[in-house]
């Protein structure tokens, strides 16, 4: 059974996979809130599923980007976990996360983060055939400069997608295809079945070198000495 982990940011969800079916999901806001709701609410979920923590095979932990805090309660949880009881652990992208639920679709697909300073934290998937691609690797940038590389009908999602909609419209115009609120919830359920391709693959993380993917320092840091 797959236990999926993803704080990455104010929206926190959890997922226990068995079979590559989902047992029990579990998506919620979370503010900044993480380090007290976490495993309050794993808990929850593993009484939901009557299973026993010790059932979990694999853990799949949301990387970032995302928010300092969010990233570092979730991260560390997961590998607590996976070195407890001796299991793989495998880190995913969040924005590959964001991504993923609309591959289906064919279209490039561009997931956006708050990345705060005015700019955003971007990438771009898609799926071509039985292929998952990564186009654009993760990257700070800003709206303007993003739509600024935008050739194709392209679908937009993320939570922060309602923020900077009407630029994206304005700019792309038919271009900017943006989901309905609903489709735009990160899903742990999607960040399992990533996870999930990834065991199949041989291919995990070490649960002592795994860090979370932040893509800039944190705005507070230890003075430099003069």
């Amino acid at each position: 059974m797959l236990l999926a982990i993803d704080t990455a940011t104010n929206t926190a969800s959890l997922a226990l996979v068995q079979d590559s079916q989902v047992l029990v999901e579990l998506t919620w806001h979370c503010g900044q809130n993480h380090s007290v709701e976490l495993l309050p609410r794993l808990v929850y979920l593993l009484n939901q599923a009557k299973l026993a923590i010790q059932s979990v095979s694999a853990i799949i932990v949301a990387r970032g980007p995302g928010s300092f805090n969010g990233l570092r309660v979730g991260v560390s949880t997961a590998k607590g976990l996976a070195f407890s009881l001796g299991i793989p652990i495998v880190g995913i992208g969040t924005l590959e996360i964001t991504a993923y639920q609309h591959a289906e679709t064919g279209l490039p697909i561009c997931p956006i983060l708050n990345a705060g300073r005015e700019e955003i934290a971007t990438a771009m998937y898609q799926k071509k055939g039985n292929k998952w691609l990564k186009l654009a690797p993760e990257h700070i940038t800003t709206v303007d400069a993003l739509c600024s590389r935008i050739t194709t009908k392209t679908i937009f999602c993320g939570e922060f997608v309602p923020v900077v909609a009407d630029q994206l419209k304005k700019q792309l115009k038919q271009k900017a295809i943006i989901p309905p609120p609903a489709a735009r919830l990160r899903r742990a359920g999607f960040l399992a079945e990533l996870g999930q391709q990834r065991l199949e693959a041989g291919d995990f993380d070490n649960v002592t070198t795994l860090q979370p993917l932040y893509l800039r320092r944190p705005p507070i840091t230890k003075p430099k000495h003069r």
